[in-house]
């Protein structure tokens, strides 16, 4: 098998899983108890919040450990908008974010009565901070952007858009699922208040992720004990915490490196398939981990099959809507919701463990498939 799904969950590296199972086997205290097996416990959360926090520029009280992105994007958009309702009721975040993103705000608007504004892009397919700036009102709440569209690659203009709101009373929250660990992310540089990770989107485990918080105030969704300085109730997952730090801190020291690498795997794919009948669903400038491609008149679901049966792992989309019959609401947001473009895509995403021979062995794949 070819593994070319990296944006949907990446393989975790031989040396986290290696630290992990050393936690499972020689720290199983509860880092709540003050006995010795308490506190060795506790150490290894602490020092790997530190690891996070110096991958970040920020200080280790503004990392609060979670599930996953999910979880933190929901941390920070419901605990902030109810905790501070009397500042504002209107939420602003664009129609290509993550369902974790989407969903959330609409939960916040039919349940609580949120005015919620869905960005659509432009029509270069763009996202651009002048959208956001028209839509920006005196009582505008919350501001919420991904880094990188998942499905597309696309990069969004947090910078400007932190800077838009420097001299705003809006928080502003970033997804930063997909590029943390790929490009230098950096809250107080972006201007962002809040910005959402998952380990498992830079090789290290499944459901383990973390929120980055300004000293804004924000309620907890998990009620109990007093874990993550009354953030996050919970018996803390730390193995998991052990293998997300050190995950974290191996992309971030070959980064540049891994970055040039996959550079070349996409453009070396784009060389490969001069000649075939394809268009690209690329708007503006984007992480070339992500690569968006799409066939006139064939249908992608069949594609993806054929590919998989010849050993080949990509996708038709975000895996979170994996399984639906729902056609991407990403890409519809650029072509309408009618468009066949919605039937003929396909998403091919590289890490820095895929190989030149993985893309050779893709392409000669796919056009068997496509006769």
């Amino acid at each position: 098998m070819i593994y070319l799904d990296n944006a949907a969950t990446t393989p975790v590296l031989p040396e986290v899983v290696e630290v992990m199972s050393e936690t499972l086997l020689s720290t199983f205290g509860n880092p709540s108890s003050i006995h010795s097996f308490g506190r060795h416990a506790a150490q290894l959360i602490r020092n790997s919040r530190a690891s996070i926090a110096d991958a970040l520029a920020v200080s280790e009280r503004q990392i609060t450990f979670t599930s996953g992105a999910s979880e933190a994007n929901n941390t920070a958009l419901i605990g902030y908008a109810l905790a501070h309702r009397s500042l504002g009721n209107h939420i602003i975040t664009t129609a290509i974010e993550h369902p974790s993103v989407i969903n959330t705000v609409k939960y916040l608007h039919e349940r609580f009565g949120f005015d919620v504004t869905i960005i659509t892009p432009n029509e270069d397919g763009l996202i651009t901070a002048n959208l956001v700036e028209r839509e920006l009102r005196s009582d505008t709440l919350i501001v919420s952007m991904m880094y990188s569209n998942n499905e597309t690659g696309q990069l969004l203009p947090v910078k400007e858009v932190g800077a838009l709101l420097a001299n705003h009373s809006a928080v502003f929250h970033v997804d930063a699922t997909q590029v943390m660990g790929k490009i230098p992310v950096l809250p107080q540089e972006i201007g962002a208040d809040f910005v959402s990770a998952s380990g498992h989107k830079f090789h290290g485990p499944k459901g383990v992720g973390f929120l980055y918080h300004s000293d804004v105030l924000f309620d907890p969704l998990i009620h109990g004990g007093e874990q993550e300085e009354k953030r996050r109730a919970g018996t803390e997952n730390i193995h998991s915490l052990v293998g997300m730090a050190l995950a974290l801190k191996i992309s971030i020291d070959k980064m540049e490196t891994n970055f040039q690498h996959v550079a070349t795997l996409k453009a070396h794919l784009f060389d490969q398939i001069q000649g075939l009948d394809y268009y690209k669903n690329e708007f503006g400038p984007s992480m070339p981990h992500v690569v968006n491609i799409a066939f006139p008149n064939v249908n992608h679901d069949l594609l993806l099959t054929k590919l998989d049966l010849a050993g080949i792992a990509i996708s038709t989309g975000s895996a979170c809507t994996a399984g639906t019959i729902e056609p991407s609401h990403v890409l519809a947001s650029f072509y309408g919701e009618d468009s066949a473009k919605l039937k003929e895509n396909i998403r091919v995403s590289f890490s820095e463990l895929n190989s030149i021979e993985d893309v050779d062995q893709f392409v000669l794949q796919l056009k068997k498939a496509l006769h």
